[in-house]
């Protein structure tokens, strides 16, 4: 087993990860960055064999690859708080501690997937899952997309597709076209997005529409489609659906961090309510890759002490913040999409558990004990979350292991800490 030492440890090495590792490397900071992906970059800036990375993003790569007393742990996942300012991780070479003066979260964010007849067909994947496959190789060639649910990302994914060789039938966006106007009409206070959003444009943009049910028999060959007044039935051969994202939280609340508007809660210098706990980015609530490199940076900066330098960013961050607030009350989901699942509907594909089987229950413990959901593979990432929205739960407390690890993993934590694995 593995035991690394560092003042300043950074979970996640997406944007705001990385302009962490940058601000505190100014100050010679040691610097252990563990990320689960193969590659920094976190999802906005995915590498792999069909992606020309931005300008920006190679130039942060390429940055931290400069860093002096920097180690960067890819393909790594955090299992547990193994001691006071102590954390356990797992890759495919085993396991190992990393001990910390300062920690830093930047743990980004994940789809909100919401069940509906017919999404655990094959050909059905996440809007984000979608373009991570683009990025990885998938091609698309001769095949018709549709593309469902609410956000920015959607129109990412559609020019995804469009690149990948796929044709885009519908892009069907559930916010209002009112809502849309307003945005558009703001826009200008933030000119970089006024370009990114001209190169965007998607004639098959179609507001005040949402997924009804895929169909199909072994795989998907058709979805129904609520668009305005009108339910119409477009034969697909893929349908990439996210409902925005949520943040990944689950790490700050086995550590006793504050959470607000399910978000880690910070201060003005992205500290947590735990004193030398800081967190960044998606994690601290949805605002894009603009304000996740702002973030990270002031989180950097304050966490090695220089708060000179993180005051300096504080008007920028304001600025992005606008921004952030904008898109949330812009893209705020429609009530109608609690009821899309019927009770035979999976809300746990995993385990195959229904919502039928879940919604009297009176919480995720209670549905846990009576069911299997959020036992499989993604541990209640999914479903659980689409829980929450669906039945107005309470965030469930996160238990140890984090992830499904191997045994000898388990192994290194103590006896006390060993009776909380679930």
């Amino acid at each position: 087993m593995n035991n690394l030492q560092c003042d300043v440890l950074i979970i996640g090495a997406g944007p705001a990860g990385m302009a962490a590792a940058l601000a505190a490397g100014e100050s010679q900071q040691r610097i252990v960055m563990l990320d689960d992906n193969p590659r920094p970059g976190g999802q906005i800036w995915r590498d792999g064999p069909e992606v020309e990375l931005p300008a920006l993003a190679s130039q942060y790569r390429q940055a931290i690859d400069a860093l002096e007393h920097f180690t960067l742990l890819n393909g790594s996942k955090v299992v547990a708080q193994s001691g006071p300012q102590q954390l356990l991780y797992e890759n495919d070479k085993g396991c190992g501690t990393i001990d910390y003066q300062r920690l830093i979260l930047c743990c980004g964010a994940r789809e909100l997937l919401l069940p509906f007849p017919g999404w655990t067909l094959p050909g059905v994947t996440g809007a984000g899952g979608l373009q991570a496959q683009i990025k990885n190789g998938l091609s698309l060639r001769g095949e018709r997309v549709v593309i469902a649910g609410s956000g920015p990302l959607l129109l990412a994914v559609a020019d995804s597709v469009s690149k990948a060789g796929g044709k885009v039938t519908l892009l069907a966006e559930q916010a209002a076209m009112s809502r849309l106007v307003t945005f558009a009409k703001g826009l200008w206070q933030w000119p970089a997005k006024v370009r990114q959003s001209l190169g965007l444009i998607n004639r098959c943009y179609r507001p005040n529409s949402y997924v009804l049910e895929a169909q199909g028999q072994q795989r998907l060959a058709a979805v129904r489609v609520q668009q305005g007044g009108q339910i119409r039935t477009i034969a697909c051969d893929r349908l990439a659906c996210g409902f925005g994202l949520v943040a990944n939280i689950e790490l700050a609340m086995l550590l006793g961090c504050r959470i607000e508007n399910a978000a880690i809660s910070v201060d003005e210098w992205q500290q947590t309510s735990i004193t030398n706990l800081y967190a960044a980015g998606e994690c601290t609530g949805v605002g894009g890759s603009e304000l996740a490199l702002v973030e990270g940076t002031i989180a950097g900066y304050a966490a090695s002490g220089n708060t000179a330098a993180a005051q300096a960013l504080l008007a920028k961050r304001s600025k992005w913040q606008r921004f952030a607030t904008a898109v949330s009350q812009t893209f705020l989901l429609n009530p109608a999409l609690k009821n899309l699942g019927a009770a035979d509907t999976f809300l746990c594909r995993c385990e195959d558990v229904t919502l039928g089987q879940i919604n009297t229950q009176s919480g995720w413990t209670a549905c846990k004990l009576n069911s299997r959901c959020g036992m499989g593979a993604c541990q209640g990432k999914i479903c659980a979350t689409a829980a929450r929205y669906l039945l107005d739960w309470p965030i469930p407390q996160p238990r140890v292991p984090l992830t499904p690890v191997r045994l000898e993993t388990l192994a290194v934590l103590t006896p006390r800490q060993a009776d909380d694995v679930e």
